[in-house]
């Protein structure tokens, strides 16, 4: 027992350290696009900035593009298992809800690099639109864990795991190896995530004056109400 604890801690510590990484790599490489201008910043400034080498740049990021737009797929693949392990009288909704309420704890202690990496991505259009293709494909992959939470049979991947973020499905979503997944969950998961971007974005605005989980906690609402109109206040 005492190896197998040990073993499991010592893989934990791996994989934080792996975290801090990718985060520190990430952070340096906005930090230094926000002055410089993302065309303008190396691999290797931003390797050095990181204290690591270009070389295990390369072990996190498939290209420089990939850390300014910071798709870290392990965050996804947290987000789906919890939507899968969720108690079963929660609804769909909720369930993906919570799961990314829980993975959403930390985003407080970063709103200075979530601030500027909006700015950055504003900057260079073509870093934006890598990382709404990013998001799209990590929307359909929780679009197929709440169809399989809805009773659906798993949809097999029609990809080997690379370990990389997967590649979006194409516009109509409807390409010869794109697996047809029904309306709710596509619709949920997009809902979802176009909600999450909105509520960091918001939140990111509000300099201080409201706390995240609470920016979180009223953009779902909304949802959960339907997207009611609010009453004016008299």
């Amino acid at each position: 027992m005492h190896d197998v604890q040990s073993e499991g801690t010592a893989l934990g510590l791996r994989e934080r350290k792996k975290q801090a990484t990718r985060t520190a790599l990430s952070e340096a490489a906005v930090r230094l696009a926000a002055v410089h201008g993302a065309e303008n910043v190396t691999v290797e400034a931003i390797s050095e900035a990181a204290g690591v080498s270009p070389r295990t740049f390369f072990n996190y990021f498939d290209s420089h593009d990939d850390a300014f737009v910071m798709i870290d797929r392990t965050i996804g693949e947290r987000v789906r298992r919890a939507v899968r392990e969720a108690p079963a009288e929660l609804t769909a909704f909720a369930a993906v809800r919570e799961a990314l309420a829980t993975e959403l704890t930390q985003v407080e202690e970063s709103q200075e690099i979530w601030a500027l990496r909006s700015t950055v991505l504003q900057r260079s259009p073509h870093l934006l639109l890598r990382g709404m293709g990013a998001h799209v494909a990590e929307e359909f992959q929780l679009a197929r864990t709440i169809a399989e939470r809805l009773g659906a049979p798993p949809v097999p991947d029609t990809e080997p795991d690379t370990g990389k973020a997967p590649d979006p499905p194409d516009s109509c979503g409807t390409g010869q190896d794109t697996p047809h997944l029904d309306l709710y969950p596509r619709l949920l998961a997009a809902v979802a995530t176009t909600a999450v971007r909105v509520a960091i974005e918001h939140w990111c605005a509000q300099k201080d004056s409201v706390s995240f989980p609470d920016t979180f906690r009223h953009v779902f609402g909304h949802l959960a109400d339907g997207l009611t109109e609010p009453r004016a206040e008299g």
